[in-house]
C-alpha cells in the first residue's frame, strides 16, 4: 500500500506551510488522502497538489472560505468560472477605488502652486436633449453610461451644438442619492423613451477645468470650493459638468477635460 506524501513533503511540493495545510484540513477545504489512525499523521496524494495550489491562489485573492468551498465543489466549468469571475470583478472594483484614493491623496499632498485658473462666466438659458433620474451615488457611473447611450440612439444624425454635460444635485453628495440630468445640446431635441427636451435656466458659474481621469476630481472640486469661499461667493443650485474631452473623444484618460461649474451668487457683506 502506498502511504502517500507526508504533510511536510506535500508542503514542500506545493510551497505551502504545514500550518496552512492543517488550516485547510480543519476548514474542510482540503482533507488529506488518508490519516493514520494510530499516529494521526496526514498523508496526501500527488493529484491533490493542483487543488492545494488553487485554494492558495483563491485565498490570496481574499475569496471567503465558503466561496472557496463552493468553487471546489462545483464540477460545471462555466458555473465555476462565474463564481470566480464574480469575485474578480469585486476585486477589480476595490482596486479601482484604492487607485483613485491613492491618486487623490497624492494630489492633495502636492502644493497647489499658482492656484486654479477659475473663471466667472454667465451661461445663457437653453433647451437640450436630456435624460433625468434620481440615482444613488454609487450607481452614477453606470446610470450615466446608459443614459448617454440612450441619448446617442435617440439623436441619430443630429449635429451637436456643443459638448455633452450633466447636472448633479447637491443631495447626491450630501445624502448619497439625488437628481441627475445628462444632456446633449442639439437643435429641436426629440422625445423618445427617457429622452426629452429640457430647458436649462441661465446661471452664473464659477468654472474650472479638471484635466485627466476622474480619480482625483474631488480634489479639483475641493479647490474650486475653497476659491468660491475665498471670493465671498455661495453655491446656488446643482453642480454643472461639461465633458469637453471624454472617453468617446479620446481613449487616453490623460487627454480628458472636464469643466466643473458651480452656480454662484455673491454674499452680502
Amino acid at each position: 500500500m502506498v502511504r502517500g506524501l507526508t504533510i511536510g513533503e506535500f508542503a514542500q511540493l506545493t510551497h505551502l506551510s504545514v500550518r496552512t495545510l492543517r488550516r485547510y484540513h480543519e476548514s474542510g477545504l482540503l482533507e488529506p488522502a488518508s490519516v493514520d489512525p494510530g499516529s494521526g499523521y496526514r498523508y496526501y496524494a500527488g493529484e491533490q497538489i493542483p487543488t492545494a495550489q488553487v485554494i492558495h491562489r483563491l485565498r490570496e485573492l481574499d475569496v471567503p472560505l465558503a466561496d472557496v468551498a463552493k468553487i471546489l465543489a462545483t464540477e460545471d466549468p462555466s458555473e465555476r468560472a462565474d463564481l470566480v469571475g464574480g469575485h474578480l470583478r469585486r476585486l477589480e472594483a476595490e482596486l479601482a477605488r484604492t487607485r483613485a484614493a491613492v491618486v487623490s491623496l497624492r494630489q492633495l499632498l502636492r502644493p497647489d502652486d499658482g492656484g486654479l485658473p477659475v473663471e466667472l462666466r454667465p451661461v445663457a438659458a437653453r433647451t437640450v436633449a436630456a435624460v433625468e433620474g434620481v440615482v444613488d451615488r454609487d450607481d452614477v457611473l453606470s446610470w450615466y453610461a446608459e443614459a448617454m447611450a440612450e441619448l446617442d440612439a435617440a439623436l441619430g444624425d443630429r449635429p451637436p451644438l456643443g459638448p455633452p454635460g450633466g447636472h448633479y444635485a447637491n443631495e447626491l453628495f450630501t445624502g448619497g442619492r439625488g437628481s441627475v440630468l445628462v444632456y446633449r445640446p442639439v437643435a429641436d431635441p426629440p422625445r423618445q423613451g427617457r429622452v426629452t427636451p429640457v430647458n436649462l435656466p441661465a446661471a452664473e458659474l464659477a468654472v474650472v477645468v479638471h484635466c485627466g481621469p476622474h480619480d482625483d476630481i474631488d480634489v479639483t472640486y475641493g479647490r474650486l470650493g475653497a476659491w468660491v469661499v475665498e471670493h465671498a461667493l455661495a453655491v446656488d443650485g446643482p453642480v454643472h459638468e461639461t465633458y469637453l474631452v471624454g472617453p468617446g473623444d479620446d481613449p487616453d484618460p490623460a487627454a480628458w477635460r472636464t469643466e466643473i461649474g458651480w452656480p454662484v451668487f455673491r454674499l452680502a457683506v
